[in-house]
């Protein structure tokens, strides 16, 4: 039975004195610290720092050959102690090297990097166990190695190209996760990861494409999101020289200031590029938040130049010189839709009306009065149930949503727009103050307009609850309080609340 005595003896061993701080170390290190790469930098170097104190003040110096007179036991023991020194070594290294790469904040760009240089740590942690603790002789390994080195690079050649082209890239860094590329292949995408062998790219017909280091290392790419995300936009209009081009530049700006998809800085810009008997040539330039939301905003500008253009009393022309693709072509001088007079008109662009018939139109058009604001002029207040529905004109209004002394813009509105549709239909009040950015001009459907044709046909009131519904599902998704999704339930309430208004 072993004695007190025995027992301080078996602790003084430095052998075991080396195997409990290694033991603790990685407990607590390796798995207790597992997910705080910062914590755990600080454990590992201070078990690191007890254990070299410890093998010193036992005389065992891990960087130097065990001593020629030491017996077999003791090598054994030494040995063991050595390597796990340069193991906990090669360990502290390595958590620096996470840690480093993380405080950079580019975990994901420089995981080739990264993986590269704990490489060389377990390289050469490996290599010294073999020189201090084997006493094997180092350099004629390494030039055994070289030849069986060379043999593998010529049997991975490609491999090889591959992996240090990935490693150059890294270094030099000419794009990141995220970022827009453009090959000079034509090939688009973004990027979406990068490995040791290529890089994969994430192209807008949501296809992935594989594209070895090697090759993107030869390729000439531009770099569609640096130096910074935003990105420019320009499109090209030919309008008929009916009116003077200033007055077109005055439109085209209308149309980049009712965008909600641009960005207001830098200031977009209109310019008129070219004039002649059969078209004056405008470019509208302006930046878009990022690559990716170029194709939307270049879908929202077009529909905004038609109906700004049919609303202003312009028509859109084919390209002087034949040679480009115009937006559209129009031979005729034909106000906004068709030859019917703006009221009717008006009430054609706005699918609340869509089920109505022509006579239903025609009754509700005749009831609809014209009302004009000046710029900076407010509609309508925040909270302010309104007794009418108002159809723009022309210009461009903004929807501001005050919550204390924070404003946000929630839309701006174009000719074709409406508002004042829930307290027309339910009586709620609006969800933002409504603001004239331009002089505006806007149609006007009271509720003593309406009433009588749903009283006619209280089935109107159906659909109109239904497309209500999908009015207040996209408003609910601007201010982030819903996915847009629509919601059957929501229906039946609003259907009632339209027939209790109007008393149906």
């Amino acid at each position: 039975m072993l004695n007190y005595s025995d027992i301080l003896d078996v602790i003084a061993d430095p052998i075991v004195q080396t195997g409990l701080v290694a033991a603790v170390g990685a407990l607590v290190t390796r798995v207790l610290l597992r997910g705080h790469p910062a914590r755990r930098l600080v454990g590992q170097l201070a078990f690191f720092l007890a254990l070299t104190t410890l093998l010193l003040y036992h005389g065992i110096v891990p960087y130097e050959p065990v001593p020629p007179n030491a017996s077999t036991l003791q090598r054994v023991f030494i040995g063991i102690a050595k390597v796990i020194w340069w193991i906990n070594a090669a360990w502290s290294l390595i958590s620096i090297v996470r840690v480093f790469l993380i405080f950079e904040r580019q975990p994901r760009e420089g995981r080739i990097l990264q993986d590269l240089v704990v490489g060389v740590i377990y390289v050469g942690a490996i290599l010294s166990v073999v020189a201090y603790v084997f006493n094997a002789p180092v350099g004629t390994l390494i030039a055994t190695s070289g030849v069986v080195a060379v043999i593998l690079g010529l049997a991975l050649q490609s491999t090889l190209g591959d992996v240090f082209s990935g490693i150059a890239l890294n270094l030099a860094r000419p794009y990141g996760i995220g970022d827009w590329l453009e090959l000079s292949n034509g090939i688009e995408g973004k990027v979406v990861e990068t490995t040791w062998r290529a890089t994969h790219l994430l192209t807008g017909a949501n296809d992935l494409v594989v594209v070895p280091n090697s090759d993107l290392a030869k390729a000439r790419l531009t770099n569609l999101s640096s130096p910074e995300r935003s990105h420019g936009v320009t499109i090209t209009v030919w309008l008929r020289p009916t009116t003077t081009p200033s007055a077109m530049v005055d439109v085209m700006r209308a149309v980049l200031l009712s965008s909600n998809l641009i960005l207001a800085e830098p200031e977009p810009s209109v310019e008129v590029v070219s004039l002649d008997a059969s078209a004056v040539e405008l470019e509208l330039s302006f930046r878009v938040a990022e690559i990716g939301a170029a194709a939307k905003a270049k879908s929202e500008i077009f529909d905004l130049i038609y109906r700004h253009v049919k609303a202003a009393g312009l028509a859109l022309s084919t390209p002087s010189d034949g040679a480009s693709v115009a937006l559209a072509a129009s031979h005729t001088d034909e106000p906004l839709f068709d030859h019917h007079p703006t009221p009717r008109r008006l009430l054609d662009a706005v699918a609340l009306f869509a089920s109505m018939t022509e006579d239903e139109k025609e009754a509700l058009a005749s009831t609809m009065s014209r009302r004009t604001f000046r710029k900076g002029e407010i509609l309508a207040e925040q909270g302010a149930v309104m007794k009418s529905l108002m159809i723009v004109r022309s210009g461009v209004v903004a929807v501001i949503r005050r919550d204390g002394v924070r404003e946000t813009e929630l839309g701006r509105l174009a000719p074709g727009d409406f508002f004042g549709e829930s307290g027309l239909l339910t009586g709620a009040g609006g969800s933002g103050t409504i603001q004239a950015l331009t002089f505006v001009v806007v149609y006007e459907i009271t509720q003593e307009g309406l009433a009588p044709l749903l009283q006619d046909r209280p089935a109107i009131a159906n659909e109109l609850a239904s497309l209500l519904s999908k009015r207040n599902a996209s408003e609910l998704l601007r201010l982030g309080q819903s996915d847009g999704s629509v919601n059957a339930k929501a229906i039946p309430p609003l259907r009632a609340r339209i027939r209790h208004l109007f008393n149906l």
